[in-house]
């Protein structure tokens, strides 16, 4: 089960058990909960609509819910159509990030330090160091070290 499921999961058993705390007189908490803030009030000044609004509410819960978790998602940018995972991370094939390199290191003459390819592709530092590993062995690049800075560069040698 993926993280959005579980949190609309648990956002329908809190809503459940807060449904039912309107069987002892508190109707609309979980109205309130799920972020209808006026009818929420209104369910728990008239003890759910005489209780027959909580009773209609056992069924409409589960929509409840989903419409809130759905604006919670809208709010953190997250479109509708795509599941809210806590950390969606770029993660381009090796194929991908080769050519990226090569298109970042032409941009700058030929040179490229690990920095720069991170900040150019959006790849990790980790997966870079292994890409100009790969591009060292493989004698497509050269490294050295920048005589003002001291930074390890990378030399593409075709470019």
């Amino acid at each position: 089960m993926n993280t959005d499921n579980k949190k609309t999961q648990e956002r329908l058993v809190v809503s459940y058990i807060l449904w039912m705390a309107g069987l002892v007189g508190l109707g609309g908490l979980h109205r309130l909960y799920n972020g209808k803030i006026v009818t929420g009030l209104f369910w728990l000044l008239t003890c759910g609509v005489f209780y027959i609004g909580q009773f209609i509410d056992l069924f409409l819960i589960p929509g409840m819910t989903e419409e809130y978790e759905q604006k919670l998602r809208l709010k953190g940018g997250v479109p509708l159509n795509q599941p809210a995972i806590a950390s969606q991370v770029y993660r381009p094939t090796t194929n991908q990030l080769t050519v990226q390199l090569i298109a970042a290191a032409e941009s700058r003459g030929g040179t490229l330090t690990v920095t720069q390819a991170v900040k150019s592709t959006g790849a990790s530092f980790s997966e870079v160091e292994a890409m100009f590993k790969e591009l060292l062995k493989s004698g497509y690049v050269r490294v050295d070290n920048d005589p003002t800075t001291g930074a390890v560069t990378y030399h593409f040698l075709e470019l």
